[in-house]
């Protein structure tokens, strides 16, 4: 892990699964049809789902901004 090229590709697998999955969770709460990685909701509680899914969607794009610092460092 200490490769930066595998933590950039981690970093941006995470972020990729955050974002797409606290879009779908958002479209899901709001429209109710949009079921893709339902998994992530074990991480939202239950009663803030609008909240968590907001959080999930931001911290993947604060990951991916994170993996792409190293890229511009180069």
């Amino acid at each position: 892990m200490s490769d930066p090229v595998n933590r950039e590709r981690v970093l941006g697998a995470v972020s990729f699964v955050l974002i797409v999955g606290g879009v779908s969770g958002l479209l899901r709460e709001w429209f109710g049809w949009f079921r893709l990685f339902g998994f992530l909701q074990y991480l939202v509680p239950s009663g803030y789902e609008v909240y968590g899914y907001g959080v999930l969607v931001a911290l993947g794009v604060l990951i991916g901004l994170w993996g792409a610092r190293g890229r511009r460092a180069r």
